[in-house]
């Protein structure tokens, strides 16, 4: 719905707005963007916080939020209550549509429902409570009452359930004395008639406030944080297509840097231009007092000394960063082939020396760069010694410099000369030729190329990368021009010092030839031979320094590497050694062998005699009416008692074994044993207290047990037999019911 924007409105926009309807707008627009863009180029279900609904509810929150800005704002500014109360309601709707759309979801926190609807009520109550002032203007006592009564009970709903998030105290004041005013005024002067609320005109709306659209990139300084991200196959391809790239640059500069040291070179062996310069004899040439300034502006000698001094410790230190990487990889591949050892077959992980072979390889190649390194440090530490003496000579004043040069005969003649003047014009041309070298080489390393994208297009359309045809392809299309003007440069100077050589054997045939002469002319070559030195030992020893200062970054993330595959081992290791600490604690601590008969637990032994030390009897009627049972501990040991078994056994006609005697003859013991390995203490079942006086053995007789003497059976005296067996349904002997005249004497323990 589109709204005509009075002067009031204009105001409002116009005013001093704060910024943050600028920010609620913009996150507004935020959330309506992954709405309709990011969530649709998803692949799989959206997690709950940017869910569709999510993502719409907080993009209704922001924009409510500010248009309450605009009416915060108009209210401060005591606007018109007409304009106040559209503003309120636009924002009561813009709450209410996003508590009607998060108000079956869980997808927020528990307290933005609550504070959604105190808020909707409270915008509601604002609307009204200014209406009721426009209504009041207008002389309509009665809808200014009902106004007031509708924003009263939207306050006091708010009061009463969601008190705990929002506080209406301020505003429910206001709205009481208002209301209270206006039922005074209208009961005794106006009595105009209360209309319902459901009759009230509807309050009109503003919405002043949109969500901003969002036209990616938001800020100037974005980065796609996901831009260089590349299938493994691309970036293996690129990895090798920056190495070519760097191996053509490197190639092309050598060339360009070995001509012009060869340029050099030749030109100091035929002492050039100081030659030409020095035709007086007895003044410093133009050309090497030029070159004694730039070495003093260089730094002289202190700049190559200090460079020299840092080299070594510098290459210490990436040295120590390699022993160390290198040693955890030892120290773990040691550990791991003890344990290897120890455990066997148990220790089935991967060998440690199968999984660091590529981090080895990489540490060797480091190792090899280093000693290759080491040599380069050596040949211009050993190219500075030669020259140093001339550089010291070069770095000293005007003075001095002209007076350790020897000084020859005038050769004044050769001024304006000929060939003076070709050979001029021949070393201004190997000058320019310098200098489109350095120019050139300037822009042979400023050259960049994404092959990411040639790599991608061909990953896609043949599902394979040729990286070799590719990139040779493309370094010749960016490097092939560059190539034919380093060429065509090398040709000119080619023939450029043939024709120098050339007019300079005809000048020095055209010199007077003597040995003061001969003595100038090899100073000042060893003066411009040592100031080009020191032009390419100071840039050596600088990309030096540089490359062992990238090499300390490029040895520490190698370290880092190590250390984590070394912590991942130590990890995996401690693991397995636990399990394998379980599995031996659950294994048995011998193997299993048969245990002898006499030490495991003897089963029922057979019917017959067999001597054990504590036997119970029967009675022989007894066993006869009752079947034999296990004997149950009472609570007082009975009375010996003789088995059938045994007195079967006895013969009719056995003869005595002893004088005669009132007790029962001897009978064998019970078929089953009550002595060891059973417990024998008391309380334990099966534990039968002997009779004082009983002899156990006394059923094998004198022929029975071997080695035993005879010693016949004597009853104590004054004490009497053991009593036979009572006749059925009477006491034992012994028990208190009826004690016998003869009670015989249990001992108790």
């Amino acid at each position: 719905m589109q709204y005509t924007l009075g002067s009031s409105w204009s105001k409002i926009m116009t005013q001093n707005i704060p910024p943050g309807y600028v920010r609620l707008e913009l996150a507004s627009g935020a959330f309506g963007h992954i709405k309709d863009t990011v969530l649709s180029a998803l692949n799989r279900e959206p997690t709950m916080d940017i869910s569709p609904e999510t993502v719409g509810t907080l993009s209704l929150i922001m924009l409510a939020q500010a248009q309450e800005v605009f009416f915060l704002k108009a209210t401060s500014d005591k606007m018109k209550d007409a304009v106040i109360a559209k503003l309120a309601n636009q924002a009561a709707d813009f709450y209410g549509d996003a508590f009607k759309q998060c108000q079956y979801k869980d997808n927020l926190p528990k307290e933005v429902l609550p504070v959604l609807a105190a808020k909707h009520c409270i915008m509601q109550a604002n609307a009204e409570l200014h209406q009721s002032v426009l209504a009041k203007q207008k002389k309509r006592f009665g809808e200014e009452i009902a106004r007031l009564q509708h924003a009263a009970e939207l306050v006091k709903t708010v009061a009463s359930r969601y008190d705990e998030y929002v506080s209406v105290k301020d505003l429910s004041d206001k709205i009481n004395r208002a209301l209270t005013a206006a039922k005074k005024d209208n009961d005794f002067i106006y009595h105009d008639r209360v209309p319902e609320v459901k009759d009230l005109e509807h309050i009109g709306k503003a919405a002043l406030v949109k969500a901003t659209v969002i036209t990616p990139p938001i800020s100037q300084k974005f980065t796609d944080l996901f831009e260089k991200m590349v299938p493994m196959a691309v970036q293996q391809s690129m990895s090798i297509y920056t190495q070519r790239k760097t191996e053509t640059i490197n190639r092309l500069v050598g060339t360009m840097r070995e001509a012009t040291n060869l340029c050099n070179g030749v030109l100091a062996s035929l002492n050039l231009p100081a030659a030409l310069e020095d035709l007086s004899g007895d003044s410093i040439p133009q050309s090497i007092a030029e070159k004694a300034r730039s070495i003093v502006q260089l730094g002289g000698l202190q700049t190559i000394e200090q460079l020299i001094r840092d080299l070594p410790e510098l290459l210490t230190r990436n040295r120590e960063i390699l022993d160390e990487s290198l040693k955890m990889l030892d120290d773990e591949e040691t550990t791991d082939n003890e344990l290897r050892t120890k455990f066997n077959q148990r220790w089935n992980r991967t060998p440690s020396g199968d999984l660091y072979k590529p981090l080895r390889a990489e540490g060797a190649n480091f190792r090899n760069i280093l000693d290759k390194a080491v040599q380069a440090d050596q040949v211009v530490k050993e190219r500075y010694s030669t020259h140093c003496d001339m550089i010291a000579l070069l770095c000293k004043p005007e003075n001095e410099l002209n007076a350790a040069i020897p000084s020859a005969n005038p050769t004044k003649t050769l001024q304006g000369s000929e060939v003076v003047n070709v050979l001029r014009a021949q070393l201004a041309q190997l000058d320019e030729i310098k200098k489109e070298r350095e120019s050139l080489e300037g822009e042979v390393k400023a050259v960049t190329f994404d092959m990411s994208t040639t790599f991608l297009t061909a990953l896609a359309q043949d599902g394979a990368i040729n990286e070799e045809q590719l990139s040779l392809s493309q370094l010749d299309q960016l490097y092939g021009a560059y190539n034919q003007r380093v060429q065509t440069s090398l040709r000119m100077q080619e023939d450029l010092l043939g024709q120098v050589q050339t007019s300079h054997q005809e000048f020095s045939s055209l010199k007077q030839s003597n040995t003061e002469t001969n003595q100038r002319e090899e100073v000042l070559k060893k003066l411009a031979s040592a100031h080009d030195s020191y032009v390419e030992i100071s840039s050596n020893l600088r990309e030096g320094t540089k490359f062992y200062n990238d090499l300390t970054e490029i040895l520490l993330k190698f370290q880092n590497k190590c250390s984590d595959i070394v912590f991942a081992r130590k990890t995996e290791r401690d693991e397995l050694l636990k399990e394998l600490q379980q599995s031996i604690a659950r294994e048995p601590s011998a193997p299993s062998f048969n245990v002898p008969a006499y030490q495991s637990t003897p089963a029922a032994p057979a019917a017959g005699p067999t001597p054990a030390p504590r036997t119970v009897f029967q009675p022989p009627q007894q066993a006869q009416q009752q079947p034999q049972a296990k004997p149950q501990p009472p609570a007082r040991p009975p009375p010996p008692t003789v088995t059938p078994q045994a007195a079967s056994t006895m013969p009719a006609n056995a003869p005595a074994t002893g004088p005669p005697s009132s007790n029962p003859p001897p009978v064998a013991p019970p078929t089953q044993a009550q002595g060891p390995p059973y417990p024998t203490y008391q309380g334990y079942p099966g534990y039968f207290q002997m009779p004082m006086g009983y002899n156990p053995y006394a059923a094998y007789g004198q022929y029975n047990m071997p080695n035993m003497p005879y010693m016949p059976y004597q009853g104590t005296p004054g004490q009497g037999g053991y009593p036979a067996a009572p006749p059925g349904g009477q006491p034992y002997p012994g028990y208190p019911q009826q004690p016998p005249q003869h009670q015989p004497y249990y001992p108790q323990q």
